[in-house]
């Protein structure tokens, strides 16, 4: 199965800005531009759709793991911040919560810690992934 987006960018750098949308029309001309991306204008950018990707791919691999263990959560809720420096992203930090009301913790923070491992997207991405757990 493929998913594809697509983005054009109009003009130079600074004083350009682009769209991109997806193929479910989910995201449809959603605009960016280098004042979203790195100073202080409402908007969107590639790191934030990138956090938003593996906030959400996360919380879905920890709900296959823990259903392997006999645990279904009645809530998983996961933030993730991506570190982007010097041009470079070299961290993702996800914080969950994990309700998940008798449910051994021990056993709620081996599958998190199995689902960060394995979430597709911790596995695309080459960077550091932070995991900070709470189970409720």
């Amino acid at each position: 199965m493929d998913r594809t987006a697509s983005a054009v960018w109009n003009g130079d750098l600074k004083s350009g800005s682009g769209t991109f949308s997806t193929q479910s029309g989910a995201i449809s001309d959603l605009k960016y531009s280098f004042r979203t991306r790195f100073e202080d204008e409402p908007g969107t950018n590639p790191e934030e759709l990138i956090a938003a990707a593996h906030a959400s791919c996360f919380s879905m691999a920890l709900s296959a793991k823990l259903g392997g263990k006999g645990i279904t959560p009645e809530a998983i809720g996961t933030t993730c911040a991506i570190t982007f420096s010097d041009g470079v992203l070299s961290k993702s930090t996800l914080n969950t919560i994990v309700t998940a009301p008798g449910a051994d913790e021990a056993a709620v923070r081996e599958a998190a810690d199995d689902a960060k491992a394995t979430c597709p997207i911790s596995k695309v991405l080459n960077l550091e992934v932070v995991l900070n757990l709470t189970v409720a």
